[in-house]
């Protein structure tokens, strides 16, 4: 309690409330002082609940008080009888009520806050059902349901966007980005415009460039839907070669099996599927449905603290407590020695173990049987994806290999060969220094010449005229080499196209018979799982039919064991019955009054006769009541009269106090005498 107290003094000395209490001060405030306290901290949650409890009627706080907690969910600590206590309590303003609260809503100030919130449009009104039979009534009704349901709606939406982690500043920093971005953009294109409106013929190569792009655009389409056309062509192959295989697979199995073979493994798959289906799936269902009726349970109740916390676990220890003492009684009362049913029970229950833990084994077998085989595939897919091919086996690998070494080979030589060109690169670029330094100085003796002959730049301007009229006729190579390779390209994306559907017709053909087989074989398939669902129908009802005899059999031994054992514990009540009735009778014969004394008759006529006293006595207390109510009511009201007589008095001397004296008062012999 006095961590309880600590917490609240220190939480009620922060924001907002700044109370500047200590253990001392708080402990020692007054009832009212104490719930106003509670009523500003309830005020910070609710700000409807701002009012100064001393201009309100008590009444009038309590009701608004519960119902706020109500609200907020608090439920006090402890039995029932602490909480007839609460309600008294809290309208008196006790300490033991009040401090439990502040220490509730103070752990959880920001929760409430939101609760509280959320009440004010989500608490709906109660409307009798007698003014819902009016039309308008009913729609308006109906039309403030909805608005509750949107006002969730928006409430989870606008939650979510918080959870989100976008804040507004990031969204206008990124904003802002893109808005210099496209500025910067838009300048640039601008000045690749202008730098192309300079050139000739622009308009021209612009729609050769846009013509290349919608051409490059569509080569990438074909070669996406060629890859398509490849990936499905290599689906149908898988799944022929599944179907194949387990066409292979069922014909083996049919070859070297015999019918009772096969219906031997039918039976124990199907007794399998059944035990999955009537007693190992159901059990994990209910033990699935239970703990989420507990979560549930524990996400309805309210937030626990350790007090909380420490007495459910103390609650818990109690109850494992008795169950142990029960079952170690159980064990005292029934000897096993004596119990026939003993051993066939333990048995039972040993096989039935051993059982479940067969069937989750097989489950457990099943599931990473179906993820080996998942992972598998996603290998395949990812080779397949990584390279174009198919995982090789066998003899492709060993070809792979002998490829492969044949290409280290010719990797070996040509690295040889890089080799050498290094070396020479080596030489020619200091051959290349060397007639650069040779140029230099030759360029550095003709400066020297024109200079001498005052033609300084002649050499200069002349290779500047033959650099232009070299770089004019490479851009006019250039633009006639573009237009040749840009209609080559055409006529090589032309004849591409032709290949490639040519290349595609026979596999087109390859397909369209192994298509017609899959057909054939689906129909055989479909025609082998109509006998198999037939048999397993007939076999089906067979069982169903022994199930219910069972079953019927089964409810007329318990009926038989419920009668019988109602016919013996009727037959022992009896036997109780005539024993009790025998001595009694004996205790009633008995010459010794000591031993007759203790028969119930006697103890009967004994209570009889002290009922019989205690009612003589209240019926005098009853009459003396009566004959002294008449006198005992006169003097009541005469002494009614008197206390009005007397209150007279006071007002009359009070206003004569007030008022300036006009006479004099004489009070002699027990009279009032006023003389003017």
């Amino acid at each position: 309690m006095s961590e309880q107290i600590k917490f609240v003094v220190e939480q009620l000395n922060k924001d907002p409330f700044k109370k500047n209490f200590n253990l001392i001060t708080f402990d020692s405030l007054e009832p009212l002082q104490l719930l106003q306290v509670l009523n500003e901290v309830l005020a910070e949650i609710d700000p409807k609940h701002n009012i100064d409890i001393r201009e309100e009627a008590p009444d009038q706080t309590a009701k608004r008080m519960f119902s706020l907690l109500g609200i907020l969910k608090y439920k006090p600590p402890g039995n029932v009888s602490d909480l007839n206590a609460f309600r008294p309590g809290l309208v008196t303003g006790s300490k033991s009520i009040i401090h439990p609260i502040l220490h509730w809503l103070l752990q959880r100030t920001n929760d409430l806050k939101k609760r509280a919130y959320l009440a004010r449009f989500l608490v709906k009104v109660e409307i009798p059902a007698d003014f819902l039979q009016d039309d308008v009534v009913s729609d308006t009704y109906h039309q403030y349901e909805e608005l509750v349901e949107g006002f969730k709606t928006l409430h989870k939406e606008c939650e979510q966007l918080k959870n989100s982690g976008f804040s507004t500043a990031e969204i206008r920093r990124d904003i802002n980005a893109m808005e210099e971005e496209k500025d910067q953009l838009i300048k640039r294109v601008e000045r690749l415009k202008k730098r192309v409106d300079t050139v000739s013929n622009h308009q021209r190569m612009l729609e050769m460039a846009r013509q290349l792009r919608v051409e490059k655009e569509r080569e990438e389409s074909l070669m996406q839907q060629k890859q398509e056309q490849k990936n499905q062509l290599f689906h149908a192959e898988q799944r022929l070669q599944r179907a194949q295989q387990q066409l292979k697979d069922l014909r083996q199995a049919s070859a070297d099996a015999k019918p009772e073979s096969l219906m031997k493994r039918l039976d124990e798959e199907i007794k399998f599927n059944t035990y999955m289906v009537s007693d190992k799936l159901p059990k994990e269902l209910e033990s699935k449905k239970k703990t989420v009726h507990f979560l549930q349970k524990v996400v309805v109740e309210p937030a626990m603290g350790q007090s909380d916390l420490s007495e459910l676990e103390a609650k818990i220890q109690e109850i494992n407590t008795q169950i142990n003492q029960l079952i170690e009684k159980k064990m005292m009362r029934n000897d096993p020695m004596d119990d026939k049913l003993f051993l066939f029970r333990q048995q039972a229950s040993i096989i039935s173990r051993k059982k479940e833990a067969k069937a989750e084994e097989l489950q457990e077998c099943r599931e990473e049987l179906l993820s080996m085989e998942k992972e598998l595939a996603q290998k395949s897919n990812q080779a397949r994806d990584f390279d174009g091919t198919e995982v090789l086996k066998g003899d492709e690998f060993k070809r792979y290999v002998s490829k492969l070494r044949s290409k280290s080979t010719v990797y070996k030589k040509k690295r040889q060969e890089l080799t050498e060109l290094r070396a020479e690169y080596g030489v020619l670029q200091r051959t290349e220094e060397i007639l650069k330094q040779r140029h230099e100085a030759i360029q550095q003796q003709l400066q020297a010449i024109e200079a001498k002959h005052g033609i300084t730049g002649f050499s200069d301007t002349q290779e500047e005229l033959e650099r232009v009229s070299a770089l004019k006729s490479e851009l006019d190579e250039v633009k006639g080499r573009t237009l040749d390779e840009m209609s080559e390209m055409i006529k090589r994306l032309n004849t591409l196209i032709a290949e490639k559907k040519s290349a595609l017709a026979p596999v087109i053909k390859e397909l369209r018979p192994l298509r017609q087989k899959c057909q054939e074989l689906t129909q055989e398939y479909d025609e082998k799982k109509a006998l198999y669902d037939s048999c397993a129908a007939g076999l089906e009802s067979n069982r169903s039919k022994l199930e219910q005899e069972v079953q019927g059999l089964r409810e007329e031994c318990g009926q038989e064991e419920t009668r019988y054992h109602y016919t013996n514990c009727l037959r022992r009540i009896t036997e109780r019955q005539i024993q009790r009735a025998a001595d009694e009778m004996k205790l009633y014969v008995s010459a010794d009054p000591q031993e007759r004394r203790k028969a119930v008759r006697e103890q009967y006529n004994r209570n009889i006769l002290e009922q019989e006293n205690l009612g003589k006595k209240l019926r005098e207390k009853q009459k003396a009541v009566r004959e002294s109510h008449g006198p005992n009511m006169k003097q009541v009201k005469m002494w009614r009269d008197f206390e009005q007589l007397m209150e007279c008095k006071k007002q009359c001397f009070l206003k004569q106090q007030n008022q300036n004296p006009v006479g004099q008062v004489i009070q002699e012999g027990g009279e009032d005498r006023l003389i003017l």
